[in-house]
Formats: C-alpha cells, sequence, structure tokens
C-alpha cells in the first residue's frame, strides 16, 4: 500500500531544496533534514539528497544558461573540471565516514555554512582593500570547495557565493548563474559514487527528485524577480534554525 503522506513530505522536501539552490544555494537545509525525519541514517541522507537535487540542479542550470560566464577570467569549463574531480574525493570521503562521526561533523560543517552566507559581504569588503586575490585563489579555493560539496554539499551554493563574491568582489546576482552551474557539477560526482557504491534511498529519493525538478525550475524563474536581500534573510534564517536543531540532535 502506498504510504502518501510519505511520498508528500519527500516531494515537498525536494520542493523546497530545489527552489532554495536555485536562490541562493542550502538546499541541503530542506532536504537532508527531511530524509532524516523519514527514517534514515545522516549518510544515507546525505547521499541520498545529493542525487534527489541533481536534476533540479540541471534544471536550474538550463534556467540560467545565458548567464553563464567566467569567473576572474577563469572559464565555466575549466572550473567545472576542478570541481568535478575533487567532489568526486569529498564523495568517496562520505562513504569512508562512519555514521556517527558524521553525525558529530555535520553540525560544524551547517555552522561554516551559515557563518558564509551571513558574514561574506563584509568579508569580501574587508578582503578588497587589503589585497587582490588572482585566479590562483580562485582556482584553490574552488579545489577545496568541490570536497566540501562532495563530501556534504549542504550550502555548497552559499559557499560558493561567499567564496567567490569575497575573491571577486561581485554580487550575489552576478554570481546567481556558475554558481548554480559549479552546484550541478558536484552534485554529479557525488551522484555517480553514491549510486555505484549503494548509499542511496530510492524509495525517499524518487518522490524527493521530482519535487525538487519542479522547485529548482520555479526557484529560477522567481529569482530573477525577488530582491536580493529578501532571498539572503531567508536563507540565513533556516539555515540557521537547522544548524542549531543539528548541534542539538548530534551533541544531546
Amino acid at each position: 500500500m502506498i504510504d502518501w503522506t510519505f511520498l508528500a513530505l519527500a516531494a515537498v522536501g525536494g520542493f523546497v531544496g530545489g527552489a532554495m539552490n536555485a536562490l541562493a544555494g542550502g538546499g541541503s537545509f530542506s532536504t537532508m533534514p527531511t530524509l532524516i525525519a523519514l527514517g534514515l541514517p545522516s549518510t544515507i541522507a546525505n547521499a541520498t539528497s545529493n542525487v534527489a537535487l541533481q536534476p533540479a540542479a540541471m534544471a536550474s542550470v538550463w534556467a540560467y544558461r545565458h548567464g553563464l560566464e567566467p569567473v576572474m577570467g577563469v572559464s565555466m569549463r575549466r572550473m567545472a573540471a576542478l570541481t568535478f574531480v575533487f567532489a568526486l574525493l569529498g564523495s568517496i570521503l562520505l562513504f569512508l565516514t562512519p555514521p556517527r562521526a558524521f553525525d558529530l561533523i555535520v553540525p560544524w560543517l551547517l555552522l561554516t555554512a551559515t557563518l558564509a552566507i551571513a558574514g561574506g559581504r563584509h568579508a569580501s569588503d574587508w578582503l578588497a582593500r587589503i589585497a587582490r586575490p588572482g585566479p590562483r585563489a580562485l582556482m584553490g579555493a574552488q579545489a577545496v570547495l568541490g570536497i566540501y560539496g562532495g563530501y556534504f554539499g549542504g550550502g555548497i551554493g552559499m559557499m560558493l557565493t561567499a567564496a567567490w563574491g569575497l575573491l571577486s568582489g561581485r554580487n550575489p546576482a552576478q554570481l546567481a548563474a556558475p554558481r548554480t552551474l559549479m552546484l550541478a557539477t558536484a552534485n554529479a560526482a557525488a551522484t555517480l559514487v553514491f549510486v555505484v557504491t549503494g548509499m542511496v534511498a530510492w524509495a525517499q529519493c524518487l518522490p524527493m527528485l521530482a519535487g525538487g525538478v519542479l522547485g529548482g525550475w520555479s526557484g529560477a524563474i522567481i529569482g530573477r524577480k525577488l530582491p536580493a536581500g529578501l532571498i539572503r534573510g531567508w536563507t540565513l534564517l533556516l539555515t540557521t534554525v537547522t544548524t542549531l536543531v543539528f548541534f542539538w540532535r548530534g551533541y544531546s
């Protein structure tokens, strides 16, 4: 017998996550807690979340396709190749991480993402006053973010926006299209590893995937119209609440 409540919760979690990724990143702040609430261990929930959001990420890339352009002179093709390779390493690392260890690590990763979105603009202004980072700094940061995206993925879109804004001085709206492509690239690498290693819970993944595609497409369209401050405020609120919940869950 089909549990329609189960399917609806997974689909709604996917819709919100797909829309968040398209708007500002942080879709896993919706999908991963939803999957844990549906009974999955944290490592399996994280892997399933990545796979479920991949089609949504691709839908967002298509919606943003006309805005793709180099960042600090580095082509999107080069950035995508670097992201894919290091995301593969990160996802393999997740496969090797015991669930209990992951439960203790996740709150700190969530806190890092929350601080990145909260202080990214101020840090960018500060760095612009004291240094002029170049393409090499961007590529180094992207390698680290690739590992982060493959290993966890929570808030990777926000981390990309914060890091690129810090190094280039460009605002989040200007970085939306390339950020979405890199998020999709990191998810693609992780999806490959998670499917091959059997870490995906398909019963939860498929309805979440369907909701995520609709959310990703809708979010990309809405993102062109909403004020950047409103998007940032909503994302920061959700990430802060989720981070506090995971600290309570992991250390209580």
